[in-house]
């Protein structure tokens, strides 16, 4: 990668390490539907404006809204109800970690559901050692977590199960001609779509407590920030370094999501959590294969005496 693409990595980990410290902060007075539908309410119209600056509209080709709708309940939706919900029983640090499974998920969606993406004996190896890592993790959990922290810890697998799902789904869009940023805004409009009657439902704000002035800035920072600029940071790292080098900012958001929830927050995380992590890093380096290249042993060159 250029130095600008790592410049780019660099941020995209920032960006999307610091949605789980946003989250935890909303998350003390906005209840967690509502702020899901906060957090893709406002990122589509930041989207719509970013398309509407550039001149363009969104794509809308047969097939395509239904495309939309369910790559908005796989990427957006369930995802994110899941993280937030699990975020009011474990940290953010934690949560984040877990995150760092979607590539795993990812090979063995891909096996099962593409003919093109079969997992090689590399990828198996690190699928092994990722979910190596998630057991060492369920052993010991968060210091004070109480009895919810389990489920929370299957939630958020659940939703990177959602998000491999979502990779797998997104293909479509490429045969259909539809760039990136159009789809994140598409899906983000129907999430925000899908939220709303979910909010009403079973969130009514008539109901809700004004949100503390921490809560919205979190929230803002949430949809601006993590969601908005987060989405074209990451198209623009594809289309610059590819998406295997794109992947790399899942092995790194955890840095910045502990850091900021053991600085700031108070969190801590037991030894079995980092144990876990290191395990989870070395099946993504696994997946990746470039660092087991790098250190592949080749034999030198003999030139015969002549």
């Amino acid at each position: 990668m250029s130095r600008e693409d790592m410049t780019i990595l660099l941020l995209l980990t920032m960006v999307w390490g610091g949605s789980f410290f946003f989250q935890q902060v909303a998350l003390h007075s906005i209840a967690p539907l509502t702020l899901v539908l906060g957090r893709t309410a406002l990122a589509a119209g930041l989207l719509w404006l970013f398309l509407w600056l550039r001149g363009t509209r969104l794509p809308l080709p047969p097939g395509a809204a239904s495309a939309y709708l369910v790559l908005a309940l796989l990427n957006n939706v369930i995802p994110w109800i899941l993280f937030v919900h699990a975020q009011t029983q474990i940290s953010g640090g934690l949560a984040s970690i877990f995150n760092a499974t979607t590539p795993i998920w990812g090979i063995l969606v891909a096996h099962v559901l593409t003919a093109d993406e079969k997992a090689t004996p590399g990828k198996i190896a690190g699928v092994l050692l990722g979910f190596a890592g998630v057991g060492l993790m369920f052993v010991g959990r968060l210091r004070g977590g109480g009895d919810g922290s389990l489920l929370a810890e299957l939630e958020c697998l659940g939703a990177t199960l959602a998000y491999a799902l979502a990779g797998i789904w997104a293909r479509r869009f490429r045969t259909m001609g539809i760039e990136p940023v159009a789809v994140a805004t598409g899906q983000l409009t129907g999430a925000a779509l899908v939220m709303l009657p979910l909010v009403l439902l079973f969130e009514p704000p008539w109901h809700a407590a004004m949100p503390t002035p921490a809560a919205w800035a979190s929230l803002a920072a949430l949809a601006v920030i993590s969601t908005s600029l987060g989405y074209v940071l990451y198209f623009r790292l594809i289309a610059s370094a590819g998406a295997t080098n794109a992947l790399l900012v899942t092995l790194l958001i955890p840095i910045p999501a502990i850091l900021l929830g053991a600085l700031v927050l108070g969190d801590q995380l037991a030894p079995r959590h980092f144990a876990g992590m290191a395990l989870i890093a070395a099946g993504l380096a696994a997946i990746d294969g470039r660092l087991f290249r790098r250190f592949r042993f080749s034999p030198k060159r003999v030139i015969p005496a002549e």
